[in-house]
């Protein structure tokens, strides 16, 4: 732990957080520091009290509930357990667009604060939250990066979208010495091009972090490039991917290139942090201390592992509370996994990725996004690809590739296509110059635009 670390995580930030700003995020770090440690029986019957809670808060404070349990007949005394409350009708973006208002709670009207998410369509959704809420995330994000031994104050790059549009030079000065402070490095993924991958790594090298923290995507293609050309940079303790699902072969190349560990986390731009990895367990802790995690409908394989949308439930917002609220992601729990690292949290086998970026097949099938990754990362000479699906009887593949892919490879892909999929799908393969990001700065590998 250097100086500045010590400075900043047990002086710099204590004053900034609780005395400057009289913020409790400490406090609630600590509580969430302690209650990790609980058995996962305890663990259950704390976010049962407070689902509890919040579940009368409603019932007393939010129009949106009130009118919706009781046009079926539903009181607060009939949700007695989790299987009750599993029951309650799930929110989507559309329904919150169309009752905005009525999802706020009385007596906190204007006292939230706001954000607002483009998602993957594109199609922007605000929402509120109260200030305790927010410094709970914070918290919880705090705790869930602290495992891959990303500290508050720990010297890190953060490969991280940049700012949307023109900083006057008093944000600019204020944003640079917030993470001065912070001990990071901020490059902007937005900017990320073949021709700026140098820049890139040469900015980490320099920067020499113990911790790196970025998109799944950029990640990958900068670790790829660092193979391809040999270049390496002091390895960093731990990588955290954030911000997209990632995929096995990109956790492999990029740990190869970084000579670390790599740790997956999940979350949104709705709650922030979900879930994460600890790196003694297999899986993400998912923070259900914190928020009611569902799969909803959940279907079940051979093995036992459930696989459904996940539904989220933030336990601390009660100024605009999102109950049963479908994010859109996909998501696959293992039956009864045991943590191995003693903590009560229960774990997630895996991300799956959008549930919007599904690819669905005539014959009526699902074909998992994760599926071409897992296919074209043998396949030679490509580069970068995306699948966009906007007709059901066909895909259109869209592949940057060099000089080692030609016919034999092009052939190669529609055997294996064709061994998943037969012939009730269309698969036309196409050569691009670039894919680009998408607003967000993420690169999606899969698109549908089917409705």
């Amino acid at each position: 732990m250097n100086l500045h670390e010590i400075l900043f995580r047990h002086v710099m930030y204590p004053l900034y957080e609780s005395v400057l700003r009289r913020r409790a995020t400490l406090r609630h770090l600590a509580e969430y520091e302690r209650s990790q440690w609980l058995s996962a029986d305890e663990i259950e019957a704390l976010q049962w009290a407070r689902l509890k809670r919040l579940i009368d808060h409603c019932w007393r404070e939010v129009p949106y509930y009130q009118r919706q349990w009781k046009a079926l007949g539903i009181a607060p005394s009939d949700i007695a357990c989790a299987t009750d409350y599993a029951r309650l009708p799930t929110l989507d973006k559309s329904a919150i667009r169309e009752n905005f208002d009525d999802l706020h709670a009385r007596s906190l009207r204007g006292r939230l604060l706001y954000k607002a998410t483009g998602g993957s369509t594109g199609e922007p959704l605000r929402f509120g939250y109260t200030r305790e809420s927010y410094e709970r995330r914070l918290a919880v994000m705090f705790r869930g990066y602290a495992w891959a031994g990303a500290r508050i104050g720990r010297r890190s790059v953060f490969l991280w979208g940049g700012a949307v549009g023109r900083p006057t030079w008093k944000e600019s000065l204020k944003e640079r010495l917030y993470h001065w402070a912070f001990n990071r490095r901020m490059l902007d993924v937005f900017k990320l091009s073949e021709a700026a991958l140098p820049e890139f790594v040469e900015a980490i090298r320099r920067f020499r972090p113990e911790i790196v923290v970025g998109y799944a995507g950029p990640l990958h293609r900068i670790a790829a490039w660092m193979q391809q050309t040999g270049q390496q940079v002091a390895p960093p303790q731990a990588v955290l991917s954030a911000a997209e699902a990632l995929e096995d072969f990109q956790r492999e190349t990029i740990a190869g290139a970084f000579g670390c560990p790599v740790f997956n986390t999940y979350g949104c731009r709705e709650f922030m942090l979900i879930a994460s990895e600890c790196g003694q367990c297999e899986g993400l802790h998912v923070n259900v201390d914190h928020l009611v995690v569902e799969l909803d409908p959940a279907s079940i394989d051979a093995g036992g592992a459930q696989t459904g949308e996940v539904v989220i439930t933030d336990l601390h917002n009660w100024g605009m509370p999102l109950l049963r609220y479908r994010n859109g992601d996909v998501a696959t729990r293992a039956p009864a996994p045991q943590p191995r690292c003693g903590r009560g949290l229960p774990l997630l086998q895996r991300i799956d990725g959008r549930k919007l970026d599904m690819l669905r097949t005539a014959d009526g099938r699902l074909l998992p996004g994760e599926f071409f990754p897992h296919m074209l990362k043998d396949i030679a000479g490509v580069r970068q690809f995306q699948v966009v699906q906007e007709h059901l009887e066909s895909l259109s593949l869209n592949i940057v590739a060099d000089a080692a892919f030609g016919s034999d490879q092009e052939a190669e892909i529609r055997r294996e296509f064709g061994k998943v999929v037969g012939d009730s799908t269309r698969l036309e393969i196409h050569r691009v110059g670039d894919i680009p990001l998408t607003a967000s700065g993420k690169r999606r590998v899969t698109i549908s635009r089917l409705p």
